[in-house]
């Protein structure tokens, strides 16, 4: 089943790419965000590079399950049902940001450290496309800090989106990567 459902994902970011550009990379912005799949929304999630808090990481949960951990200066993409959802980060504190998904959207959600009494404070907050341009935060996070929530895109996923294979590969009918090949038609197995 899980088999599926990633397949499911990425064939939506094929089409994604294929039918809407990717917010595309250039010197004042340095990374690229792919399209959302058609008819799903996406946030990215991502945290500056300051020194406050640096040691301390910002754990994003959804319905008590950890979607990924963020370190200074990262960022990874959830992508997910059009919807109400609700975000927490918790340390000596609990935050809470609570955002209205929409289908073909992008959403972006800052975390940051704030000074705390034994420890630092999470603070999760709604964000702009410009803030995270701004902030130069430009690396994923590692496939290890992410928990077993579903949506977030690991790095190879987000290459796979960005590299416009994804499209080719369901026009073409082949396989997605880490998918077995069916040997009589090249369809994926089941």
């Amino acid at each position: 089943m899980k088999s599926e459902a990633k397949w499911s994902v990425l064939a939506g970011l094929g089409l994604a790419l294929c039918a809407q550009p990717a917010l595309a990379a250039s010197e004042a912005d340095p990374v690229a965000i792919p399209a959302p799949p058609a008819g799903k929304g996406q946030i990215v999630f991502y945290r500056t590079g300051t020194i406050m808090g640096a040691a301390m990481g910002c754990s994003v949960n959804e319905n008590g399950e950890k979607i990924s951990s963020l370190g200074a200066g990262r960022y990874f993409i959830l992508v997910t049902e059009p919807g109400r959802h609700e975000y927490t980060v918790k340390s000596e504190a609990k935050d809470v940001l609570a955002l209205e998904v929409e289908p073909d959207e992008t959403q972006y959600a800052m975390c940051r450290i704030k000074m705390g009494f034994m420890a630092g404070r999470p603070d999760l907050r709604p964000s702009t496309q410009a803030e995270f341009v701004k902030s130069r935060t430009d690396r994923l996070v590692d496939a290890d800090d992410m928990g077993p929530g579903p949506g977030a895109l690991r790095p190879d996923e987000v290459e796979f989106a960005l590299s416009g294979a994804a499209g080719a590969a369901i026009e073409d009918g082949a396989p997605i990567a880490d998918e077995p090949a069916d040997e009589e038609d090249g369809a994926p197995a089941a």
